[in-house]
């Protein structure tokens, strides 16, 4: 049964098939059908090798009867004939209130799989084309109308043409711009937009997010004199930092199932296609997760969440990225 992604979330089918070039919109309409329905359902997200998981939660009978289970497969272009036969036989037989949801960015059209689960009639296909420019930024401009904030025409268009199709992207700069206003309704422009999605900043900081990604002491020289010699804004800092260490994270994910080009599939852009892949080899996996939830935390005490400092912010963050000993503890 084919869908289109505007009527995706209106049908009410046990199984769904998604797929296309537009990877951001595919997982975002997919968390949706994940969270919808019943509140109580038991909801899981998986990998391709993790079907198991699937088949135990949705056959579990607990203790006072059997329990609704929504679930979610990540990469099903990655599966292997032997994953595929198991994914189908999935499909075919969910259970009446439970939801199976398979996402399959970028699938070769040719592959045995993406084939067998566009014919199959109980399954609710739906593919998400290249994002259309057009359409990308009209959806920016209501997301930015909606965050109250208050950005200049050429900043709009140029965010557009830098981020489209990456909404998860545009989402978290959104966010980056209202720390940066604090409430204040003045006009965003070019300058500042540039700045903190990292376009143009002292040369310093990009060697300050090397140094920190390569885990070097020099790291604390750095952010020293970015942040006191050169007045480079706290909130620029999170955000550099916080899309590299973000990249890393995704580029050792795609690497780890053998994606055929795993920078581009983690969005690796600009001078760090160059050095994300010497910078992933200096982090475990537990490791890069506990980074990028530093950061995370970092950028709620910048945003005011302490009567601390902001450079403080910045430096003890540099620290604890930089000994191995501190971001464990």
């Amino acid at each position: 049964m084919r869908l289109t992604p505007a009527r995706l979330l209106l049908a009410e089918q046990s199984s769904y098939y998604l797929h296309g070039e537009d990877e951001d919109a595919i997982f975002e309409s997919a968390e949706a059908l994940l969270a919808a329905g019943v509140p109580d359902a038991v909801r899981i997200r998986v990998d391709i090798n993790e079907l198991a998981t699937v088949e135990q939660e949705s056959r579990n009978q607990g203790l006072f009867g059997p329990s609704i289970c929504y679930a979610l497969v990540r990469n099903a272009q990655s599966a292997n004939p032997k994953q595929s036969e198991h994914l189908l036989k999935l499909a075919r037989t969910v259970s009446e209130g439970n939801r199976l949801i398979i996402c399959a960015p970028g699938i070769d059209w040719k592959k045995a799989l993406h084939k067998k689960m566009k014919s199959e009639q109980l399954i609710a296909e739906c593919e998400f084309s290249k994002p259309d420019e057009a359409a990308f930024a009209r959806w920016l401009e209501a997301e930015i109308k909606k965050s109250g904030l208050n950005v200049a025409p050429d900043a709009l268009l140029w965010m557009s043409d830098r981020l489209c199709g990456m909404r998860l992207a545009a989402r978290q700069m959104i966010e980056r711009l209202g720390w940066y206003d604090d409430g204040e309704g003045a006009e965003i422009g070019l300058d500042t937009v540039s700045e903190l999605l990292g376009e143009r900043a002292p040369g310093a900081l990009e060697e300050w997010c090397h140094a920190v990604a390569m885990r070097k002491p020099f790291a604390l020289t750095l952010v020293r004199r970015l942040l006191h010699e050169q007045q480079v804004a706290e909130v620029q800092m999170i955000s550099w930092l916080g899309t590299r260490m973000q990249q890393i994270l995704m580029y050792r994910w795609f690497q780890s199932r053998n994606d055929r080009n795993a920078l581009q599939a983690a969005r690796v852009f600009g001078d760090a296609r160059r050095k994300v892949g010497e910078e992933s080899r200096v982090w475990k996996g537990s490791e890069l997760a506990l980074a990028v939830k530093r950061i995370i935390d970092a950028e709620k005490l910048v945003k005011g969440a302490t009567i601390e400092d902001r450079p403080v912010v910045i430096e003890r963050l540099t620290l604890d990225l930089v000994e191995r000993e501190r971001l464990g503890a």
